[in-house]
């Protein structure tokens, strides 16, 4: 079974999907639909209404985000999205099994209506429901350490012993990638910022990709940034879709320090390092240089250039000193939830918590 199970880890900000087995997921694709009116039957209820994937440019105002911040918030978004990827990867008429990655958020009544699309409507023959964090740690190859996944929505810290999540240590903030995207929007357009326009989410997205990084030492990078004549970095310039080119502040290009130094950014917190420390602290002692030495980075934020070194620094100087800090950063550590899940899906030891479709029949006639 294992060989033709697809994974579908659901995120915030984007949906990754593929069969077991592959060294990555082969659709990775936003967390966006769009509404738009059947042509044959315009009306403003949703039953005269079509969906989509992603954005219409000639409809800009008509998408929306099916999970926020972990929770989902229309389940007809993702009943879409989930028969378009089980669509991909029919074979021969027949549908796969099924990993479905769920969030720690998770609400009793949204795994019955999870499992309610997928047998259901979705007609598929057996389902896993895997939690995100335990698979982050599973794509690491360890099973003691601490998990630190920061992703669109949310930012989760978790520490495990041998496989198993230690309960009371975990943190979840909603505190992640899009708090940092809707900073640089503001930035970047001011007043004139608008969170449906394309042309501004793609402006940002690209900034974000290839001119954020987390500096080592965030005075000293503002100061050499200010002390650098306009225009002669072309590390500071980026040029917009339409051709036209702008001058990054200091402030823009490091704006992934704002997981390190929340305040700054007008943000709550608190910082990464302080809910690892925080995590770790409520653990068992004897335990705490054992999950200090293994601190396994994960989620699309940790991808900035800077992120780990920094991370390694904090906790090393201001936290967890004098325990010896490790952090462990894949090179694919934005796929860590998929790919943990590709492991499971050939665990024999996992094979008790698959249900199928007879099974889910049984329990729904109690």
């Amino acid at each position: 079974m294992a060989a033709r199970t697809v994974i579908i880890d659901h995120g915030s900000g984007f949906l990754k999907a593929g069969m077991a087995g592959w060294n990555e997921p082969q659709m990775v694709f936003p967390n966006i639909v769009n509404y738009l009116p059947c042509k044959e039957n315009p009306g403003p209820s949703y039953a005269q209404k079509r969906i989509s994937l992603g954005i219409d440019i000639y409809h800009p105002d008509t998408f929306s985000y099916p999970i926020e911040r972990g929770r989902v918030v229309n389940w007809d978004a993702v009943q879409y999205l989930w028969s378009f990827v089980l669509e991909k990867h029919r074979q021969e008429h027949e549908i796969p099994p099924v990993i479905i990655t769920e969030t720690p958020l998770r609400e009793p009544a949204d795994r019955k209506k999870m499992l309610e699309i997928l047998f259901e409507l979705l007609h598929v023959p057996s389902v896993l429901l895997a939690d995100q964090v335990q698979m982050s740690l599973y794509a690491s190859g360890l099973l003691t350490g601490v998990v630190v996944d920061s992703g669109y929505g949310l930012t989760r810290v978790q520490p495990f012993y041998q496989g198993r999540p230690l309960p009371y240590s975990g943190k979840t903030l909603e505190f992640a990638g899009q708090d940092l995207s809707a900073y640089l929007l503001k930035s970047l357009f001011k007043e004139d910022c608008d969170r449906r326009s394309v042309f501004q989410l793609d402006t940002v997205a690209v900034t974000q990709m290839n001119k954020c990084y987390v500096p080592q030492n965030l005075g000293e990078a503002l100061d050499f940034r200010e002390s650098q004549q306009s225009g002669l970095n072309e590390s500071n310039t980026y040029q917009l879709p339409d051709g036209s080119r702008v001058e990054l502040t200091p402030m823009q290009q490091v704006a992934p320090e704002m997981f390190f130094s929340p305040q700054m950014f007008e943000q709550p917190g608190p910082s990464i390092p302080q809910a690892i420390l925080e995590s770790v602290e409520s653990c068992e002692i004897s335990l705490c240089p054992l999950l200090a030495s293994h601190v396994m980075a994960c989620g699309g934020n940790t991808l900035y250039p800077g992120f780990a070194n920094h991370l390694f620094r904090e906790l090393m100087w201001d936290h967890l000193s004098p325990i010896r800090a490790t952090v462990w950063a894949s090179s694919n550590r934005n796929f860590s939830v998929w790919l943990g899940a590709s492991v499971v899906a050939h665990l024999s030891t996992y094979q008790s918590e698959w249900m199928s479709r007879e099974e889910y029949g049984e329990c729904m006639r109690v």
